[in-house]
C-alpha cells in the first residue's frame, strides 16, 4: 500500500504573515474604494443640492418676474424716495410698497417723474399710482386714495441765526417751497388764519433748491415736511432750526386715478393697514426716522 505523500512541514509562522499582509492590503484596497465611493457621494449629493437650490431660486425668480407689474411714480424726497448709493431706488415709501404689492401679488417698478405732472401721468395710465411722501390734505377729491399709512409735519425751517421763531414772524419775509407741494397751497391759499402775507413765496421745481436757497440766504425760511428737512441736514452737515409750530400734520397716502375701478387701490389700503397693526411699518420705518411709532399715529387724523 502506498503511502500517502508527504507533505513538508506547516510553516506556521509564515501563513499568517502572508495573510495579514493579504487582508491588510485588501482593507487598504477596500478602505480606497470605500473612501471613493465616500467622496463620490458626497460631490454627488453636494451637485444634486446646488441644482435643486438652483432650480428653487430659479424657479423663485421666474415665479418673481411673472408677476404683474405695478409702476410707482415719485421724485427724489429723502428718506421716502431716493436713489442709494448703488443707484437703486429706497426708502421708507419703496420699502413699504414693494412689501405691500408683494403681499398682494404684484412686483414693484419705482420709475422718477416730473412731480408737476404727476396727475398727468397718472391719469395718461403711464404710472399706477403715487407714493412719495405725497399729502392727502386737500387733494381728497382729486384721487383715488389707500391711506393714510404715515402721519406727517409740515413745517417751517430756518437758519439759526433767524430772528423767526413763530408763523406769525414770516410776515413780510421771503420763503421758498417745492412746487404743487401741501406748503405752496397753505401759503398761497392763506385759509389759515395763523398763516401771514410774505414778502414773496418762491416756488422751486427740486427739493434740494429750497435748501440751497435758504442756506444762501436767498430766502428767510422754507417750509416742507419735517422728516425732508431732517434728513437734509443729516445728508449735507448742515443745521436749520425748525419752528415748533406746525403748518399742519397731514397724512400720507398712495394716490391711484380717480377712475381707476381696478380694486387695486382698495386693497392696498387693506394691505397697509394690515402691515401697521403687524409691526412691518414700524421696522422699516424706524431704518430711516427716529421715534417711529409716532408716524404711525393716523387714527385721528380723520380720513
Amino acid at each position: 500500500m502506498r503511502g500517502a505523500p508527504k507533505r513538508g512541514p506547516l510553516n506556521r509562522n509564515k501563513w499568517p504573515e502572508i495573510r495579514c499582509e493579504e487582508i491588510e492590503k485588501n482593507n487598504r484596497d477596500g478602505m480606497k474604494m470605500k473612501g471613493k465611493r465616500v467622496i463620490a457621494g458626497i460631490l454627488l449629493v453636494g451637485i444634486l443640492a446646488v441644482t435643486l437650490a438652483g432650480c428653487k431660486n430659479t424657479g423663485e425668480n421666474k415665479k418673481e418676474t411673472e408677476k404683474p407689474v405695478i409702476t410707482l411714480g415719485s421724485d427724489s424726497y429723502p428718506p421716502y424716495t431716493y436713489l442709494n448709493e448703488d443707484g437703486v431706488p429706497t426708502g421708507i415709501d419703496v420699502e413699504l410698497a414693494t412689501e405691500a404689492f408683494r403681499r398682494m401679488g404684484y412686483q414693484v417698478e419705482p420709475v422718477q417723474i416730473n412731480w408737476e405732472k404727476k396727475k398727468e401721468l397718472l391719469e395718461s395710465g403711464e404710472i399706477d399710482c403715487i407714493m412719495g411722501c405725497f399729502s392727502m390734505e386737500g387733494r381728497l377729491d382729486e384721487y383715488r386714495w389707500a391711506g393714510p399709512y404715515i402721519a406727517s409735519r409740515q413745517v417751517v425751517a430756518v437758519n439759526e441765526s433767524s430772528d423767526i421763531y413763530k408763523l406769525s414772524d414770516l410776515e413780510g419775509k421771503n420763503l421758498a417751497v417745492q412746487s404743487t407741494t401741501k406748503p405752496e397751497g397753505i401759503f398761497l391759499n392763506r385759509t389759515d388764519e395763523r398763516i401771514p402775507k410774505l414778502g414773496n413765496l418762491i416756488s422751486l421745481g427740486h427739493r434740494e433748491l429750497i435748501y440751497t436757497f435758504l442756506g444762501k440766504g436767498y430766502v428767510d425760511a422754507v417750509a416742507a415736511h419735517e422728516e425732508s428737512i431732517v434728513q437734509y441736514m443729516k445728508d449735507y452737515d448742515t443745521s436749520f432750526r425748525i419752528l415748533e409750530e406746525p403748518l399742519m400734520i397731514t397724512g400720507i397716502g398712495v394716490a391711484f386715478a380717480k377712475e381707476d375701478d381696478r380694486g387695486i387701490c382698495e386693497q392696498m389700503d387693506q394691505t397697509l393697514e394690515e402691515m401697521r397693526r403687524d409691526g412691518t411699518s414700524l421696522k422699516i420705518i424706524e431704518k430711516y426716522l427716529d421715534d417711529p411709532g409716532r408716524y404711525l399715529e393716523v387714527d385721528e387724523l380723520g380720513y
